[in-house]
């Protein structure tokens, strides 16, 4: 019998006896220490429990370690008795039966069971069960129902996630997750991430947005609904929470902070970049049914004298900023609208044209007080990718882009069917 074994379950230890080197049994395995390796956690020690006294056992003063004994080196009056290390991981206490981020999956699991493996550098956490099997492997089941499955020719598959692609929700574990990891949170779809942040306990809310880049964090969040991502800025630290608004597209972030408390609103809004915070500022001034309240007002505009050059160098310059750039608005210096082009019109034309040259003149607009039933008609009868937006006095003031007023008007059920088509259920 190997004195470790290679692939062990952590249920398979936990509460089992373990014996000293005469043969004398001193406790049971209570639960099982992890520090930070490479790539991999490791096990650093182990707690065994007699009575109401519990000693923490160096893993290299182990003999064994498997699913049929757990032994001492020698006697446990001559080995050490570790200190509990500062911010002590345990298996048992603070993994097991807890829920983590599936990062290659994009949801939130159960860990029903932990999956330890032999490596170089000793026994390391290298997957968790967040299937059946795992349930039924700690209640004892599991050979009887493998045996079953077997005659009936229906086997219970294993549903195992690899500890590289898991990310804790508790704090307390971050030092366990690797930075690949986190990237690998960081670089899902804005979709994906959404519906693991929806998903999340309150409590651990926190953790998982600490782990992410704001600029992931605040598109995820433009990707949820208005009030579940408020609920998720109030339990932010405020500059964190400021910094994530900051990376949203205005008329998004007005939709979030309309759903706080008028008092946090204004706090989040003092911590922004003045910039930011006014183009919040001003959208949020609109009312929500109107074109104003739906509108995004950050938009590429160029003057009537620009080149087809100018406005390309300004896609390139300022596209990556922008929600929208189907369409270049053409202003006056008084920032009235004065024509249109579109993207393909620009990427199409000799660079050495001028923009009032190719624009579409007196475009289709509608004010900020229209009402959206007004934006939806001008998007359908004329396919507009996006609705130029004015104030009273004429002056540029926003767009309304077609997936805006789309997303508004379509029928809950439709959304969630093409939801569910999108995510392959």
């Amino acid at each position: 019998m190997s004195q470790h074994a290679k692939d062990i379950f952590l249920s398979a230890v936990l509460d089992r006896s373990v014996i000293s080197r005469s043969g004398r049994e001193v406790g049971r395995l209570f639960d099982v220490a992890m520090s930070p390796g490479d790539p991999l956690p490791v096990v650093h020690h182990v707690l065994v429990k007699s009575g109401r006294h519990t000693r923490r056992v160096a893993f290299s003063d182990l003999a064994m370690f498997n699913d049929v004994i757990v032994s001492l080196r020698g006697e446990p009056e001559t080995l050490p008795d570790l200190p509990e290390a500062h911010n002590e991981v345990l298996m048992r206490r603070d993994i097991l039966d807890k829920q983590i981020v599936d990062v290659d999956g994009a949801r939130v699991v159960r860990v029903n069971d932990l999956k330890l493996a032999l490596a170089p550098d000793g026994l390391c956490l290298s997957a968790v069960d967040v299937g059946f099997r795992g349930i039924l492997r700690r209640l004892g089941y599991l050979k009887a129902w493998d045996v079953l499955g077997g005659v009936l020719h229906r086997q219970l598959a294993p549903k195992e996630i690899d500890w590289l692609l898991v990310q804790p929700l508790d704090a307390n574990l971050s030092q366990l997750t690797l930075t690949v990891t986190r990237d690998k949170l960081s670089d899902m779809h804005p979709a994906d991430l959404a519906n693991i942040l929806s998903q999340l306990p309150h409590g651990n809310v926190s953790a998982v947005l600490s782990s992410i880049d704001v600029e992931a964090a605040g598109e995820a969040m433009g990707e949820m609904e208005p009030e579940d991502s408020s609920r998720l800025l109030a339990q932010m630290d405020s500059s964190h929470a400021a910094d994530v608004l900051e990376e949203m597209p205005p008329d998004e972030a007005a939709d979030v902070l309309a759903e706080l408390p008028d008092e946090k609103a204004q706090e989040l809004l003092a911590q922004m970049d003045p910039e930011d915070a006014e183009k919040v500022q001003e959208l949020l001034e609109h009312e929500d049914d109107s074109a104003g309240g739906l509108m995004n007002n950050e938009y590429l505009f160029v003057t009537p004298e620009a080149m087809v050059d100018d406005a390309l160098r300004q896609v390139r310059l300022l596209g990556a900023e922008m929600d929208s750039i189907y369409y270049m608005y053409v202003l006056d210096p008084d920032e009235r609208l004065l024509g249109v082009v579109s993207l393909k019109r620009l990427l199409l034309s000799r660079g050495d044209e001028s923009v009032a040259g190719i624009m579409t003149r007196n475009p289709k607009t509608v004010d900020v007080d229209a009402s959206l039933e007004d934006v939806l008609e001008l998007v359908v009868q004329y396919k507009f990718a996006a609705v130029p937006v004015l104030e009273e006095d004429g002056k540029m003031a926003g767009i309304v882009t077609s997936d805006d007023i789309m997303e508004h008007f379509l029928p809950f059920a439709l959304r969630w069917k093409q939801y569910k088509a999108t995510r392959n259920f």
